[in-house]
């Protein structure tokens, strides 16, 4: 195994391009896949970046998701933020962070409503609610905003109408899940956000207990063992991710097509290449890239002995782009056969809403190709705005332009 410097901190910024790994990870990950890493605060911890090692960590639950039983160390400066000197406190509901058995209690609640069967009865829907976007996007004049104007409302009007949210409340979960993803702000502003969010999804969940509607939060309320609590911690999730993630798949995915003419040429011109063109999407931008992991004993991986205690930060990104695993994998191919990617993660956290994520993005890119034909960037490539201060990855804003017909 060659022998590489050990990074003091995870490396992060983009400068190989805004859709590949940093330079530095991709030379940790050809060099030592399972890598010790020295966080800000001194915590000597671990870096998984190859393919093979991700996918076994993220199957073996020794690597706890519990933040509760040990300190989970950050790998970047958090200014804003104070060094943790204890676990952090169980969020009832929020199974993200929860191991077996409690994490299966609560998963199990959901899994009915994010069958493929289910979701697949959506999809009309969602393809309706992609056209009237669209037939907004056409009534603007050029340039515009994608984000604003298409990437963030269409996971967010199918979320709001999944969950039962009022859209008309869009204007603060957006602001308040935005800064609580930011990673430079104050411990403060953090809870201010997310206090924020809990308090408004508190008092509509309490609603939906005692007046039930046709939506899955109502669902949820109606069953007696699930407490308030934990039905807003798991609002509160479903909430955030079930927007953050696919606007900036939406986003960033268009931006990575402008970038690559020929391929979007192509899928204009075949567009039953989409659905393997939303896998290799998903495989190349990796926008939820980071994920933690606590040690909870001594465990071996891929050759390596992590200690007990120590935080192990896992990139998805790296894993996806490992030679080893996908052939030429810093090279966007719309043809290629991309499952088995880990963007949607693996194991027993895999992401409850990727069927869900597929159907969304399939409508969002198949809509915008056959209605702008000839769109374009608005401002050079090395202008647009990276989300590079945020937890998941995209773009803050892409203004794009077309020719009027």
């Amino acid at each position: 195994m060659s022998t590489v410097p050990v990074p003091h901190g995870l490396p992060t910024e983009r400068d190989a391009g805004p859709f590949d790994p940093p330079r530095r990870i991709t030379e940790l990950r050809q060099a030592r896949p399972v890598s010790p890493l020295v966080f800000p605060d001194g915590h000597e911890g671990w870096l998984v970046t190859g393919y093979e090692a991700v996918r076994r960590l993220m199957a073996d639950t020794r690597f706890s998701s519990r933040q509760d039983i040990g300190i989970v160390h950050v790998p970047y400066e958090t200014p804003g933020m104070p060094v943790p000197t204890e676990p952090s406190p169980q969020v009832p509901g929020l199974f993200i962070s929860m191991d077996p058995p409690d994490h299966t209690r609560l998963r199990r609640k959901l899994t009915g409503a994010f069958t493929v069967k289910r979701v697949k009865m959506l999809e009309e829907h969602i393809a309706g609610i992609v056209e009237r976007q669209l037939d907004e996007l056409a009534g603007l004049t050029p340039p515009v905003d994608l984000v604003k104007e298409f990437a963030l409302p269409v996971p967010s009007l199918v979320i709001c109408e999944l969950l039962g949210v009022p859209y008309a409340d869009r204007g603060t979960f957006q602001v308040n899940s935005a800064k609580f993803l930011e990673k430079d702000v104050t411990l403060e502003d953090k809870t201010a956000a997310y206090g924020a969010m809990v308090t408004f999804l508190g008092e509509l969940v309490t609603r939906k207990r005692a007046e039930p509607g046709d939506d899955l939060l109502s669902d949820l309320a109606s069953q007696d063992d699930l407490s308030i609590e934990e039905l807003t911690g798991i609002a509160f999730l479903l909430l955030l991710a079930g927007h953050e993630t696919t606007a900036n798949m939406l986003s960033l995915g268009t931006f990575a097509l402008l970038e690559h003419p020929e391929q979007l040429a192509e899928l204009r011109a075949n567009p039953d290449l989409l659905p393997d063109a939303v896998e290799e999407l998903l495989r190349y931008l990796a926008i939820g890239d980071v994920f933690y992991r606590y040690a909870a004993e001594d465990i071996e991986l891929c050759g390596e002995t992590i200690g007990k205690g120590s935080t192990v930060v896992v990139s998805l990104l790296a894993a996806n782009h490992d030679p080893e695993r996908f052939d030429d994998p810093d090279t966007l191919d719309i043809h290629r056969k991309a499952r088995g990617h880990l963007s949607f993660g693996h194991g027993v956290h895999q992401c409850l809403g990727q069927q869900l994520a597929r159907i969304e993005m399939r409508a969002g890119f198949a809509g915008l190709l056959r209605r702008f034909p000839s769109l374009e960037l608005a401002i050079p490539a090395r202008e647009v705005k990276l989300r590079t201060d945020m937890n998941i990855y995209g773009v803050h804003e892409l203004p794009v332009t077309w020719a009027a017909r």
